[in-house]
């Protein structure tokens, strides 16, 4: 199987947040392949800018973290960006609508607590 993270995924599993499922968890740290999206990354780096996230990393820190992981930065191709236009209006965060297209271009399950994602055409593991 292959996996992407969500945000929320991917910093709680980074900074051990006992808010992260032992579900997601333990496919997290399996043998099997995970991402996280460079669309994460973006949206961390906005977010640490305006002060509604406080973590030390920079977005070379994180990916450094990730790497060390054996979690890897998934690109943004112009196929994600062109699923877009073809999305039904479920969830309106911009990150999360092109961590779904990534997703369903990719073939991969989305490992998130975010309920909305699971009115899309992927699949979620929690």
């Amino acid at each position: 199987m292959k996996y992407l993270l969500d945000t929320h995924a991917l910093l709680w599993f980074l900074f051990n947040n006992p808010n992260l499922s032992k579900n997601a968890r333990d496919v997290i740290t399996s043998k099997d392949k995970v991402y996280t999206s460079i669309v994460t990354v973006w949206e961390i780096a906005i977010k640490r800018s305006i002060k509604k996230l406080d973590i030390e990393y920079s977005s070379s820190g994180l990916k450094e973290l990730c790497e060390k992981e054996n979690i890897e930065i998934l690109p943004l191709l112009e196929k994600h960006i062109d699923l877009i236009h073809e999305m039904p209006f479920f969830h309106n965060d911009p990150f999360d609508r092109m961590i779904i297209a990534q997703a369903q271009s990719e073939n991969l399950s989305i490992i998130t607590k975010d309920s909305k994602i699971k009115l899309y055409d992927v699949n979620v593991l929690w």
